[in-house]
């Protein structure tokens, strides 16, 4: 048995494009002291990939030449740590292989439930990033008006559900008539742009005519501007990521007038990444599984089969082809 793994082959100037990747057949690893060997069952695909390319973030950047790092979803195989045994369920940055060795301390124990992939959409850290980001960071309240981009997204549909179930009016940003309608006759929200479809501030401003008091940003670029101008006092938004700049040349100019306006409307501007709420975290997962279980905040779900697809699954989700959170499904 071999360790088919997709390594990073060049990174690209422009858009990402699949012989940016190279399947290579490595050994299967075995643990060190501390570690436990991991064999995905799901691997997580999430803007934020090509983000990683570009430079360091929150994380390293990733080198040409290294196995492409991603998210994972795996079943314990063999156990260095005292916290893991064979046929736990794990999760953690192990990159797109089948299998990978790393530190007991650096995964999450998961429970096993049905469906499991529910672990790396809504119970993961997409759905963790929309409960804080969301009721943390953008803190709604009854009766206001909230936006999201990227809202058919994995991240932007929980948000606008979230948001639906704290009271508030939703407005989703996507880009396709047919999102737009999924977002509204399926998923509740009160109205949709297509930004594709014409000037997105005009059809903002009409979808919008009390204002945005909450904006979650999932994209940046020429949305967030048309978005920041309609903004009301003491506003706040919510920086989850800026997926217009990641994949291609970045845009050439950033928001105009930004200072005066922060000041003038008293506009909070917090981005943030997950980490920074996991001290919640248990209460966060225990009010997702509640509104799932209830049958008020629904799961979608996006899953390619298939190890050998990783490269096109991520392509197309920059592509905005996925609904739901798209995830590959290894075996």
């Amino acid at each position: 048995m071999t360790n088919r793994q997709f390594m990073l082959a060049r990174i690209p100037s422009g858009p990402l494009t699949a012989d940016c990747f190279h399947l290579n057949h490595g050994e299967i690893p075995r643990p060190g002291d501390g570690e436990v060997l991991l064999k995905a069952r799901y691997i997580s695909l999430d803007a934020a990939n090509r983000a990683w390319m570009q430079g360091a973030t929150y994380r390293d950047a990733i080198e040409e030449g290294t196995v492409m790092a991603g998210g994972a979803l795996g079943e314990v195989i063999e156990s260095r740590h005292p916290d893991f045994k064979p046929g736990d369920i794990a999760s953690g940055d192990c990159g797109w292989q089948e299998y990978a060795a790393r530190p007991g301390n650096n995964l999450t124990k998961q429970p096993t439930i049905e469906p499991l992939r529910h672990l790396l959409s809504v119970y993961g850290i997409t759905g963790l990033t929309a409960y804080f980001g969301l009721l943390e960071v953008g803190q709604p309240k009854p009766g206001e008006t909230v936006v999201v981009s990227a809202a058919a997204g994995a991240v932007g549909n929980i948000v606008g559900q979230i948001a639906k179930l704290v009271g508030c009016r939703v407005v989703g940003i996507a880009g396709s008539d047919e999102k737009c309608r999924w977002l509204t006759d399926e998923l509740g929200f009160d109205a949709a742009v297509n930004y594709k479809a014409g000037p997105v501030y005009k059809s903002l401003k009409a979808a919008c005519p009390d204002g945005i008091d909450v904006y979650f940003d999932n994209v940046g670029g020429d949305i967030f501007e048309a978005v920041l101008f309609q903004m009301n006092l003491m506003g706040r938004i919510a920086c989850c990521g800026a997926v217009s700049a990641y994949d291609g040349t970045p845009p050439a100019h950033g928001p105009r007038g930004v200072p005066g306006m922060f000041v003038v409307k008293r506009l909070t501007v917090r981005g943030f990444i997950v980490s920074d709420f996991f001290a919640k975290r248990d209460e966060a997962l225990a009010q997702l599984r509640s509104w799932v279980t209830d049958g008020r905040l629904t799961v979608f779900e996006d899953v390619i089969d298939g190890f050998e697809n990783l490269p096109q699954a991520l392509i197309g989700l920059l592509h905005g082809e996925n609904r739901g959170k798209r995830m590959v499904k290894v075996g």
